[in-house]
């Protein structure tokens, strides 16, 4: 894809296209960045705003299931699981129907809201995982100190949730970032359009051009990369903390 990114317009349709980009170009760079920098701002602003919404709804829940006795908390539990195997373009054109009559087509707050429907639930299930480790003494201990459900959950659960808050929020991150199907049944314009939109059409109107094609696609994948590498020990950590007991 780097390689493709850096070779000159037309050069990948010769029969022997050349296995390193020599002479290469950025002109495919300048291009996506001229056409698609729209879109990358689009996708930052979805992507954040998904994280916001997945961890401030899916970090109370999780802390409630965990901790708190509350009434049916397996069934909600189990529920949780059966949404997540609701295939995603049932959701859209559902999504669609509702947003349509909230006025929330070709918004950021339409993408952000559909986006979370997808992810809560996957953060609920991994934070509780990790929440029904903490000790409970500690939770205790705060309530002895006269401390009550919020302050415990900001003050105890919270802090030592660090990691998998790390990891829930990354996969929220990295599902709105590479939403397609939300994305294009929830915008008409290119107002709102993420990247992974502005690529499809960018294919379909430059599908002769493909180092400008390639250089979008790697323009796009550099956020989610650098994350991944920066969060990675938290991600390994979230991921194995809640999965054993001592």
């Amino acid at each position: 894809m780097l390689n493709a990114s850096l070779q000159p317009s037309g050069a990948l349709l010769r029969p022997d296209p050349a296995f390193f980009p020599v002479g290469g170009t950025l002109d495919g760079y300048r291009k996506a960045l001229a056409t698609q920098g729209p879109n990358l701002v689009s996708s930052v602003v979805v992507a954040l705003g998904t994280v916001a919404v997945s961890l401030v709804v899916a970090a109370p829940a999780a802390y409630a299931l965990a901790q708190l006795k509350v009434r049916g908390g397996p069934v909600l539990v189990f529920v949780l699981l059966i949404v997540q195997l609701i295939p995603g373009i049932v959701m859209a054109n559902a999504l669609y129907t509702v947003f349509g009559n909230l006025g929330l087509i070709d918004s950021y707050l339409g993408l952000v809201l559909a986006d979370a429907t997808a992810t809560i639930p996957f953060a609920v299930l991994l934070l509780r995982a990790f929440m029904i480790s903490v000790p409970r003494e500690l939770t205790e201990a705060s309530r002895v100190d006269g401390a009550g459900y919020w302050r415990t959950f900001f003050s105890i659960i919270l802090p030592v949730s660090r990691n998998a808050l790390v990891t829930a929020g990354l996969f929220a991150f990295l599902f709105a970032w590479a939403d397609f199907l939300f994305a294009v049944t929830l915008t008409t314009g290119q107002a709102f359009e993420p990247i992974t939109v502005g690529i499809y059409r960018f294919v379909g109107n430059q599908s002769a051009d493909w180092n400008g094609v390639m250089a979008t696609a790697v323009l796009a994948a550099i956020p989610a990369a650098v994350l991944l590498v920066v969060a990675q020990r938290y991600v390994v950590a979230g991921l194995t903390s809640g999965a054993v007991k001592d």
